[in-house]
């Protein structure tokens, strides 16, 4: 079959005229992703999540097994493209092809009414089990190096929602309907990365205590016993700062320092420091901080417990903040400090939503956007895995949509032979040095 193809003029370049014609052969805008796909072999991701699965397709109508419509969705994830719908113009890409482990010339990947059929099929078991998975692989990456001291931070982000989707429920605080999805991070020491170790979606209604410490004991249990030397300490904001929460992570033997809503009480107990700073301010005309410490119990707490109090005077006026924790160990401005490090959390959080678009959750179905939020979860985990992998180069600290624009987003020309497969990268490509690293770093 010939193939048309397209032959443009441009403005001429002194006397020689510019030519634009598609007759480049077969050319991929994505040959980072076997970059990606050499990370998902060495750590098993979309593996260890193609297990969870059951087949309930004919076996003779089964033109796309499970672990490659997994890959398929999961790599368009990590390359930018966060609908189902990007596989109906990707399926015949060539480097998407060779990260699937097809030539060039083989049939096409599965399509946008496939991949949906896929989302659309999965139960809450299944879900279950992908986030069982998930957790099992951050606890297998680590296993021979295993931590001595564990944060987990957990947070809530807002997923806005549009339209009749199960699930979407009105939220006062974010001022419209949502979604709430819970997020764990695991960070190894103060200041290291934040390991993504799992993703559940929550209606759009704030949730209680006992079910939130539902989520987390699951978590601490399975990090309890995957590094039983492991000392373990819950950090979180005052969305978490309840009774359930506090003699939950008492009775797991974890430490726990979450911020507290202030009230008359505690407002009251922190006026000596407030007065302080305010005394400072009108000295300095700065912005002024005292820190100190009550001990204070609500209605509902089991026991008195020690409050980290952050008295600050501004231009605006007094901004006293309260942390309650069960640690002794540190003053309370070194642990008002330790507090404030959960924001790179935040930071995570916005990678996931605005470079991999973890906020796109636009089924109908309740659990299909689950599903999603996993796949999502394994993209970012895969992404945070290349990163680690450039430990030492101007790369390390990099956020993944810089990852992307770099070492993925790459042009090359395929071309397929009886005897090789052979992928030209740019020769004035400058990030060749990090491919280099990446492929030699150890076997896929």
């Amino acid at each position: 079959m010939t193939e048309c193809s397209t032959h443009l003029i441009l403005s001429p370049l002194g006397k020689k005229p510019v030519v634009i014609a598609n007759d480049g052969g077969a050319l991929s805008s994505d040959a980072g992703v076997l970059l990606v796909q050499r990370l998902d072999r060495r750590l098993g991701i979309t593996r260890a999540l193609a297990a969870c699965l059951r087949e309930w397709r004919q076996p003779g109508k089964v033109q796309h097994s499970l672990p490659e419509l997994l890959q398929q969705r999961i790599y368009q994830l990590c390359l930018g493209y966060e609908d189902c719908n990007d596989a109906d113009s990707l399926r015949t890409d060539p480097a998407l092809k060779l990260a699937l482990e097809r030539t060039p010339s083989a049939a096409d990947l599965a399509s946008q009414a496939t991949l949906s059929r896929l989302e659309n099929s999965i139960s809450a078991r299944d879900c279950y089990r992908l986030s069982e998975a998930l957790l099992e692989c951050y606890v297998a990456r680590h296993r021979l190096h295993p931590p001595t001291r564990l944060i987990l931070d957990v947070d809530t982000t807002d997923d806005l929602t549009h339209g009749p989707q199960q699930g979407a429920l009105f939220n006062t605080h974010y001022g419209g309907h949502c979604f709430l999805p819970l997020l764990f991070f695991a960070q190894h020491e103060e200041g290291g990365p934040q390991y993504l170790l799992g993703a559940v979606l929550r209606p759009g209604k704030a949730p209680s205590g006992r079910a939130s410490m539902w989520l987390l004991r699951r978590f601490i249990l399975r990090l309890q016993q995957a590094f039983p030397k492991c000392r373990i300490e819950v950090r979180a904001d005052s969305g978490f700062a309840s009774p359930e929460i506090y003699s939950g992570c008492e009775a797991l033997g974890v430490d726990y320092t979450i911020s507290v809503s202030k009230n008359s009480r505690l407002l009251a107990l922190a006026e000596p420091w407030l007065q302080e700073a305010q005394a400072r301010f009108a000295e300095t005309g700065q912005t002024a901080r005292v820190y100190g410490e009550v001990s204070y119990r609500a209605r509902s707490w089991a026991h008195s417990q020690r409050v980290v109090v952050k008295a600050e005077w501004m231009a605006q006026g007094p901004n006293p903040r309260f942390v309650t924790t069960s640690r002794f160990d540190l003053d309370p401005e070194s642990h008002y400090s330790f507090y404030c490090q959960r924001g790179d959390a935040e930071n995570r959080i916005k990678e996931l939503k605005e470079d991999l678009h973890a906020d796109r959750l636009s089924c109908s179905r309740f659990l299909a956007n689950q599903f999603r939020l996993l796949l999502h979860a394994a993209a970012y985990m895969l992404l945070q895995a290349l990163q680690e992998a450039l430990s030492g180069t101007e790369l390390a600290a990099a956020q993944v949509g810089t990852l992307r624009l770099k070492l993925l987003k790459v042009g090359a020309r395929v071309r397929e032979s009886v005897r090789r497969v052979a992928v030209s990268l740019p020769s004035a490509y400058p990030y060749v040095r990090f491919w280099e690293r990446l492929i030699r770093a150890g076997p896929a």
